[in-house]
């Protein structure tokens, strides 16, 4: 047990004691943890307080069939009556004073016993592009609202950022008929995600889809119209998409008290609880420390979203009292997944610089894949088109297995076949 839980054990009340639960977010990981409570026998109160006025809602779809007029939104499929999850719409939490277990809001203090910080990330602004017409981000149900008439005119897209968010919202684009050209500062795509050999390959998706990918383009500045590049090159643009990434949605707990890391996210502990007594932080907003990796990791992908409530109910519960254990370290393999340029991509795990490369194929072919080897542990994966290997992989991963690199760089050995 860590000294930050050893601290809090004492404060942990009397069994059958009712706490009120507040979380602040209504994103995936707030929701989760709502859930997950009521799933765990949490009988107290609960309440999730969001600052989007709409259903809380699942974020992936925004850039595939909600962008694309296939769906209306993507509402959770969660009956919040019957579980008994008080939902507080349209809110903004502005502070948190912990001494006096209260949030600040515009409508008044908030009250809690239990506080869990869910607020995820928001996307990083261009600079000098605030207020300009045409610029957009893709981050929130609203901003897709914004986008979808973009698509339906078929305008000229300039999309800035390779990275993730990048590629799917060119994807999504191509599909409803724009010419789109993607600005990246970086000479490839996926330049802080991948090294170089396998980023590199990936850029020829952007040619075969009739997306034009311009590498080593910095964007001087944005006018109604086009993109000014700091080499003068102009760039039509009936409309830009920013995408260069997103940092942990933590401004408003300045002052607060609340631990942070050099990130902005809150550095959380194994159990996720924070250096704040009865708050806790889970989602995007949150760091942990890895003893898979050796190393605190910020995950801001779906998939932590989902299992990071789980932890964090458990905790909640245990600390309620009766015979309820204390939850395992929280120390999940990290999983995300991509759809771009008719491509299913896949990633777990976390890799480092020094870590071994092995290749599973052909990149220039339609499914291939690539392993990590650390001390010749298997510690990520990042499938194209591969499911199998991407399973079979996580699992190995879970397990901390040693594989044979020899059979692993032939892809036709299923890579479980490959353990030592």
């Amino acid at each position: 047990m860590s000294d930050q839980q050893q601290s809090q054990q004492s404060e942990r009340p009397e069994p059958g004691t009712e706490r009120r639960v507040v979380v602040v977010g209504a994103g995936m990981a707030g929701v989760q943890t709502a859930v997950a409570l009521r799933e765990q026998g949490f009988t107290g109160p609960v309440v999730v307080i969001g600052a989007e006025p709409h259903q809380p809602y699942d974020r992936p779809p925004l850039s595939k069939a909600v962008l694309l007029g296939k769906a209306e939104d993507s509402a959770f499929d969660i009956d919040f009556e019957a579980l008994d999850i008080e939902l507080v719409l349209g809110l903004d939490v502005t502070g948190l004073r912990a001494a006096a277990h209260e949030l600040d809001t515009p409508s008044g203090p908030v009250p809690y016993d239990v506080l869990v910080i869910a607020t995820g990330a928001e996307p990083i602004v261009l600079p000098g592009t605030e207020g300009v017409l045409g610029v957009h981000l893709l981050r929130t149900l609203d901003d897709a609202a914004r986008l979808r008439p973009v698509l339906d005119e078929r305008q000229d897209v300039v999309v800035v950022g390779a990275g993730w968010i990048g590629a799917e919202f060119a994807t999504a684009a191509r599909a409803a008929g724009c010419a789109v050209t993607v600005l990246e500062a970086a000479d490839r795509p996926l330049a802080g995600a991948l090294p170089a050999e396998v980023a590199a390959p990936m850029a020829a998706w952007y040619a075969e889809s009739g997306t034009e990918l311009l590498t080593g383009a910095r964007v001087d500045h944005v006018e109604p119209g086009r993109v000014v590049l700091a080499d003068g090159r102009a760039i039509p643009a009936g409309a830009v998409v920013v995408g260069i990434g997103a940092r942990p949605a933590t401004g408003w707990l300045a002052g607060s008290g609340i631990a942070l890391g050099p990130d902005g996210s809150v550095t959380a502990d194994t159990t996720l609880r924070t250096s704040l007594p009865d708050v806790y932080a889970v989602g995007d907003c949150a760091s942990f420390p890895s003893a898979r990796y050796g190393e605190r990791l910020l995950v801001h992908h779906w998939d932590n979203a989902l299992q990071g409530p789980r932890t964090v109910a458990a905790d909640i519960v245990a600390a309620a009292g009766g015979d309820h254990p204390a939850p395992p370290a929280y120390d999940p393999v990290p999983y995300f997944w991509s759809e771009q340029f008719d491509r299913f991509v896949q990633y777990a795990g976390h890799h480092a610089g020094a870590d071994t490369l092995l290749w599973r194929g052909d990149p220039a072919d339609p499914a291939w894949s690539v392993c990590w080897l650390r001390d010749g542990v298997l510690v990520a994966v990042l499938a194209v088109g591969r499911p199998r290997d991407l399973a079979q992989g996580r699992r190995l991963i879970e397990a901390g297995t040693r594989i044979d690199p020899v059979r692993a760089a032939d892809p036709s050995v299923p890579l479980k076949s490959t353990a030592l």
